[in-house]
C-alpha cells in the first residue's frame, strides 16, 4: 500500500516537480494550493504525511496547516518546507516535525521524509528509541550544501 502524502504550496512548478518526485518514488501524492484547500483536504481524506511551504496566503500560512494537521485523528508526521531557513525552533514549537529547506536534492529529500515516516510511526506505535532502521536513516532537517553552496556532484537540486 502506498503512503500518502499531503503536499502544500501556492507555486504550481514546486507541487508538479515535488509531486513527480514522490510519486516516482513510491508515494501516493494530494496536492493543496492553500491552507483552506488542505484543510478540506486534510478533512476529507487519511494522509501519513504533510508537507507545508511556509509563505502563502500569509507569512505563517504553513503554522496554519502543521497545526490543523496535528489536530486530525489520524496524526500525520508533519514538516515545513521553506526558502527562509531563519526560523530558528518556530517551526518545531508550531508543532512541526521537521524543517525541509528549499532546494534541496531529491535524495536528500527521499531520506529526510523516509527518516521522518520511520520515527513518526514509531513514535505512535509508543516506542520511543529509534529503530536500527530509523537510526541509520537519521539525518538532520536542514539544506545539505557544501560550504561554498554547491551541491555535492552527481546530485540534483528541486
Amino acid at each position: 500500500m502506498k503512503r500518502r502524502i499531503l503536499l502544500v504550496d501556492d507555486e504550481l512548478a514546486i507541487l508538479l516537480t515535488l509531486r513527480a518526485i514522490l510519486e516516482m518514488n513510491g508515494f501516493e501524492v494530494d496536492t493543496a494550493a492553500s491552507a483552506k484547500e488542505a484543510e478540506r483536504k486534510m478533512k476529507n481524506g487519511v494522509f501519513e504525511m504533510v508537507i507545508s511551504d511556509m509563505r502563502m496566503e500569509n507569512e505563517t500560512s504553513g503554522y496554519d496547516v502543521i497545526r490543523k494537521a496535528r489536530q486530525q485523528p489520524y496524526d500525520p508526521a508533519t514538516a515545513i518546507l521553506t526558502a527562509y531557513p531563519s526560523l530558528g525552533n518556530e517551526w518545531q514549537i508550531e508543532g512541526a516535525h521537521s524543517l525541509l529547506v528549499k532546494p534541496m536534492n531529491t535524495d536528500e529529500l527521499l531520506r529526510q521524509l523516509e527518516s521522518l515516516l520511520i520515527t513518526h510511526q514509531d513514535q505512535k506505535m509508543g516506542t520511543h528509541a529509534p529503530t536500527q532502521k530509523a537510526a541509520a536513516r537519521k539525518v538532520a532537517p536542514g539544506n545539505h550544501l557544501r560550504p561554498d553552496h554547491s551541491f555535492p556532484a552527481g546530485k540534483r537540486a528541486l
